[in-house]
C-alpha cells in the first residue's frame, strides 16, 4: 500500500514515546474500509478492530460469538483503508483461551491474512503463557484488563470492575505482569479512576482507558456509541460527539418521500 511521503506511521514504539512525553493517546474502534478511511484520516493514533464488531456490526448481544475467520475480514477491510493509525486486532472469545498454540495459531492468521499491526487479548496472569508464545513470534500484543466482556459469564454483569481490594491488587499484579512479559500497552477498561492512575504510574508501557478516568495515558471508545450511531447506549464514560442516528434517519425519511412523491429522480439526474 502506498504511504503519502508527509505521513508519519504510528508504531508500538511511537505510544512508548508518547507515554514519556506525556501526549495522550487517541484510540477508536473501526471494523469496515469506510469507516476506518474517515477515522485514519482524522488524525486517529489507534484503531481497534474490536470484537465489540459482534455487537455493533452483526447485532449480537455479546462478543462471544464473532469468529475468527469474521475478525479477520473486518480487520482486513480497515487496513486496506489508513495511511497512519496502528490496527490493533482483537483476538476472539474461543482463539486463545487455555491452549497457548492455537492462541498463537490465531495471532498469525490475523498479522498474515489482515495485514494488521498488533493483536489485544484479554486477561492476566491465566494466560501469560499465550501472551508470550505470540510474543515470541514477534507479534505485538496489547493487554486488556478491568472488565472483560469476553468473561461476561464469569462476572455476570457489566458493572465496574475491581472494586474490591483484592481484585484491585490483581489487577495492578497482572498489569506489571503483562508489561513483564513484553506487551506494548494495556486497555483498562470500566475500573476505578485512582486505580487506572496507579496502574498508569507504575507502568512503562501506555494505559488505555474506556470508563477508566483521565489519568490513562490514552482512551478508546467504540465509534458507533461516539457517533451516536446507537440509539439508548449511554454510559457514563461515554462522551457523543454526534447524533449520526438522527441525521441518517432524517436523510433516509426524505429520500423516501421524495421516491413516493415522485420527486426523485428529477428530469436533471436522469439520463
Amino acid at each position: 500500500m502506498s504511504v503519502h511521503k508527509d505521513v508519519k506511521r504510528i508504531t508500538t514504539r511511537t505510544l512508548q514515546e508518547m507515554k514519556r512525553h506525556g501526549e495522550k493517546i487517541a484510540m477508536l474502534t473501526a471494523y469496515d474500509y469506510s469507516m476506518a478511511t474517515i477515522v485514519d484520516a482524522a488524525g486517529i493514533d489507534v484503531i481497534l478492530v474490536g470484537d465489540s464488531a459482534s455487537n455493533v456490526m452483526a447485532g449480537h448481544e455479546t462478543t462471544l460469538p464473532i469468529t475468527l475467520d469474521q475478525m479477520i475480514y473486518h480487520a482486513s477491510s480497515v487496513v486496506r483503508a489508513i495511511n497512519r493509525a496502528l490496527v490493533v486486532v482483537d483476538l476472539p472469545f474461543g482463539s486463545y483461551q487455555g491452549n497457548s498454540k492455537e492462541a498463537l495459531n490465531s495471532a498469525i492468521r490475523i498479522m498474515k491474512e489482515s495485514g494488521a499491526h498488533a493483536v489485544k487479548i484479554e486477561g492476566g496472569l491465566e494466560i501469560a503463557e499465550s501472551v508470550s508464545r505470540i510474543l515470541t513470534a514477534g507479534i505485538p500484543v496489547m493487554g486488556h484488563l478491568g472488565l472483560t466482556p469476553q468473561s461476561i459469564y464469569k462476572f455476570g454483569t457489566y458493572t465496574v470492575r475491581a472494586k474490591e481490594e483484592a481484585e484491585a491488587q490483581k489487577l495492578v499484579e497482572d498489569a506489571i505482569k503483562l508489561q513483564e512479559l513484553g506487551c506494548f500497552a494495556i486497555v483498562l477498561e470500566k475500573i476505578p479512576a485512582e486505580l487506572a492512575k496507579k496502574v498508569s504510574e507504575q507502568l512503562s508501557i501506555p494505559t488505555i482507558g474506556i470508563g477508566a478516568g483521565r489519568h490513562c495515558d490514552g482512551q478508546v471508545l467504540v465509534i458507533h456509541d461516539m457517533l451516536g450511531l446507537n440509539k439508548g447506549f449511554r454510559p457514563r464514560f461515554l462522551r457523543q460527539y454526534a447524533s449520526l442516528y438522527d441525521i441518517m434517519n432524517d436523510a433516509i425519511q426524505h429520500y423516501v418521500s421524495d421516491v413516493k412523491a415522485k420527486d426523485f429522480p428529477s428530469e436533471k439526474e436522469q439520463y
